[in-house]
């Protein structure tokens, strides 16, 4: 696919050189974040992460005028269906996003046609490199990447959607997990290898049988293996053993050192702070509430708003951004939403703020025929709509047989 894709930027990148700055840096990122992926509490918590980021879907719209109009197409149907022949669009963001927690980097490279065809847009695919190095040529920016299997791909960096974690002492790419989160795994750890060792520890020596004569090394085996199948076995229901003068049995304590409950509480939520989740939302244990803050704190601007820009200036040129081109990503916020809030968004729907099918899809109900057009109350409407003219007030009833009333009220 590299090789197809990018063919034609061959011989652009051959006199390449690194991109230096006023410090002396040189721009190359080496992902390690996968051998914290082997922690049980790190792989549950990036997994809670992306399985809810991975829900976003794509718009493809265009602004004009302040009003927003659905564009739909080829690259919404790409990004929210199927971004490539061998992943549908949840495994791709999925895996897109895991790569974002674990190694604060992720890439896409995004598939184009050649000029015949106007360059258009033909899939996007994640990039799983060992190393992403920042190059730079007659004031273009590519990306060299070196795969797993030992191949290395230079690609225009304009090709490349990139996001980033943790975006601050590197000038291209965001810094990684290892010296944070590493003290805490090695915590995770060594508790989860004293819980295996206190068990096991059960099978260590229990006692001392002692003989009060020499015996050959022969015999005493003999007689510590009679005893402990005699004594010593489980299957001894009584629980009373007995030894005769010439042995005397010493019991021995064995007291492990084990980590409490919440010791390893304190430690796993390091962890979950490190993320910006907590144990609620990584058991689906949540309260509306406690999902909208999961949701506007972490979801939104690490994975919607950054992919939304990123992919915008990636995937649009800059005369097609000029004329209100934009993709964005959103999620259904209201999926977790309490019955009773719900059932309170028929407000919304006869006040043309939701479509009636917007209303059902938060029920996870089928859409209706007819459905997607806004409604109104009868005895609303909008404000800049001119007020209905007002009837002229009806002339008061003369008097019966056309009499006058004087001042007094007499007749």
């Amino acid at each position: 696919m590299f090789q197809k894709t990018f063919g034609r930027f061959a011989g652009a990148v051959v006199n390449t050189f690194r991109t230096r700055f006023l410090g002396g840096y040189t721009p190359v990122f080496t992902p390690f974040g996968d051998d914290t992926y082997e922690s049980d509490v790190v792989r549950a918590t990036v997994d809670t992460i992306a399985r809810n980021a991975a829900k976003i879907k794509a718009k493809h719209i265009r602004r004009v005028n302040g009003k927003v109009k659905q564009v739909g197409g080829n690259i919404e149907r790409l990004l929210s269906v199927r971004p490539n022949p061998k992943q549908n669009a949840y495994a791709f963001w999925y895996k897109v996003f895991t790569q974002l927690l674990l190694r604060s980097n992720a890439f896409i490279l995004i598939d184009r046609a050649g000029p015949m065809e106007g360059y258009r847009v033909r899939g996007f695919y994640p990039v799983d490199c060992v190393m992403a190095e920042m190059l730079e040529t007659e004031n273009e920016y590519f990306v060299r990447f070196r795969m797993r299997n030992g191949e290395t791909y230079t690609v225009p960096y304009a090709d490349v959607i990139h996001l980033r974690r943790f975006f601050n002492l590197d000038p291209d790419f965001g810094n990684g997990n290892e010296n944070p989160l590493l003290p805490t795994l090695e915590l995770i750890n060594a508790s989860n290898q004293g819980i295996i060792n206190a068990i096991k520890s059960s099978a260590f020596i229990r006692g001392i049988l002692k003989f009060s004569t020499n015996l050959r090394p022969t015999d005493r085996k003999k007689q510590t293996d009679d005893f402990i199948r005699d004594y010593l076995n489980p299957e001894n229901g009584g629980g009373i053993a007995a030894t005769d003068v010439n042995a005397e049995f010493v019991p021995m304590k064995a007291e492990p050192k084990m980590i409490d409950a919440k010791q390893m509480e304190l430690i796993e939520r390091k962890v979950y702070n490190y993320f910006g989740v907590n144990a609620k939302i990584i058991n689906s244990s949540y309260s509306e509430d406690e999902w909208n803050a999961f949701y506007e704190s972490v979801l939104e601007p690490t994975f919607a708003i950054q992919t939304s820009l990123e992919a915008t200036i990636k995937i649009f040129s800059e005369n097609e951004q000029n004329h209100g081109n934009e993709i964005v990503f959103e999620s259904n916020r209201l999926q977790y939403a309490s019955a009773k809030t719900k059932l309170e968004l028929r407000e919304m729907v006869d006040r043309s703020a939701m479509t009636p099918n917007e209303w059902r899809e938060v029920f996870n109900q089928a859409p209706l025929e007819g459905g997607d057009e806004p409604i109104r109350r009868l005895d609303t409407a909008v404000v800049n709509d001119a007020p209905p003219a007002k009837k002229p007030k009806a002339a008061p009833t003369p008097p019966k047989g056309g009499e006058e009333e004087d001042d007094d009220g007499d007749e």
